[in-house]
């Protein structure tokens, strides 16, 4: 027994000595900056070569270009010069009116959202979803009816489901989400009064800048096995959720499809969303400068703390899985932006 005494004597002043090491909590990933523009850009786009296409949109009379590859840090008219050559009154299918995004698909080609409206002062042609091979020919365009998109609506991001050819869409004035067969070119939109397509509320304090817009149903994204469609309203911090089968069902009414969609998680009001090749999806914190992330199922989480992360946009992902983002300065008046730019971490 006191040999035993004695043991345990001993062992506890040995764990006193030398007390539990602590591990260091992980290091946020490292920005890295990829380009930098003296035009304001939005979305993003990045190939399984890794080459790297960016949106303008047109929301001054200064755009002279609406969509670019990036090559050594420059940017360079895509697919050509003419297609960059809108001018005001123009109705021309094959002219940009005003881009809004650029994504890439997992069969490698690239998808151009033109919003028809120029300077958000109501659709003035037709908002068109063109598809393109990386060469820069033109495969297929789609577009999009008044009952879709008219007046002021702003049809704002996208994704692409290949394996069943729907492509879905948001709109950040009007609000509703726009399901479109890929196969028949048919588009429908839904949930257009719903509270989760709709601000909630009248606007933001971005870095103690308060941006007084009430934007809707904004940024979208897509999971790995495409079954269910994620979205958030810009002014507001709601993820929402929702079973593609369900959108894809012609018969179901909003109603319906109000009784299978699903709160996820709060947020810091973030503008663009993307799913990356693990299902995680990352998000941009607009009031703080950051970059979170969730994993369904999980916990929403932020990553990434950085002043240069001034309104982080639109997210893509490249061929070695690092994440790119855009910044856009939105909340800023143009007197105080510097440069607007393109960064890329690892997760």
């Amino acid at each position: 027994m006191r040999l035993s005494l004695l043991a345990a004597a001993a062992l506890v002043t040995t764990s006193c000595a030398h007390p539990p090491v602590r591990a260091e909590p992980p290091r946020p990933p490292e920005l890295e900056l990829v380009a930098e523009s003296p035009r304001q850009w939005t979305g993003v786009a990045v190939s399984r070569q890794g080459r790297i296409f960016v949106n303008f949109p047109r929301w001054s009379d200064d755009v002279p270009v609406s969509v670019a590859e990036v090559k050594d840090g420059t940017v360079h008219p895509w697919p050509d010069t003419a297609w960059n050559s809108w001018t005001p009154g123009a109705n021309e299918p094959q002219r940009f009116v005003g881009v809004q995004s650029v994504v890439i698909d997992d069969q490698d080609r690239l998808w151009v959202l033109d919003t028809g409206n120029a300077q958000f002062k109501g659709v003035i042609a037709p908002p068109r979803l063109h598809r393109f091979d990386l060469e820069g020919q033109l495969v297929r365009t789609y577009a999009f009816e008044p009952d879709i998109s008219s007046g002021n609506s702003y049809l704002n991001d996208v994704r692409v489901d290949t394996r069943r050819d729907v492509a879905y869409l948001t709109d950040s004035q009007a609000g509703g989400l726009v399901v479109l067969d890929l196969k028949s070119g048919a588009a429908r939109k839904v949930l257009r009064e719903h509270p989760s397509t709709h601000a909630e509320d009248s606007g933001l304090t971005v870095m103690g800048k308060r941006l007084n817009r009430s934007i809707q149903s904004d940024g979208i994204a897509l999971s790995l096995d495409g079954d269910t469609l994620y979205w958030t309203v810009l002014t507001g911090h709601s993820l929402w959720r929702i079973p593609t089968q369900a959108l894809r069902d012609p018969a179901l009414t909003d109603e319906a499809l109000a009784r299978q969609l699903e709160r996820v998680a709060t947020i810091v009001a973030t503008d663009g969303i993307l799913f990356d090749r693990h299902g995680t999806l990352w998000l941009g914190g607009l009031e703080d400068s950051s970059i979170a992330r969730y994993v369904p199922g999980s916990a929403y989480e932020p990553v990434i703390q950085d002043a240069r992360l001034r309104w982080p946009d639109s997210f893509a992902e490249g061929p070695e899985g690092k994440i790119y983002v855009t910044t856009t300065q939105i909340h800023l008046p143009p007197a105080e932006r510097g440069p607007y730019g393109i960064y890329r971490f690892t997760p």
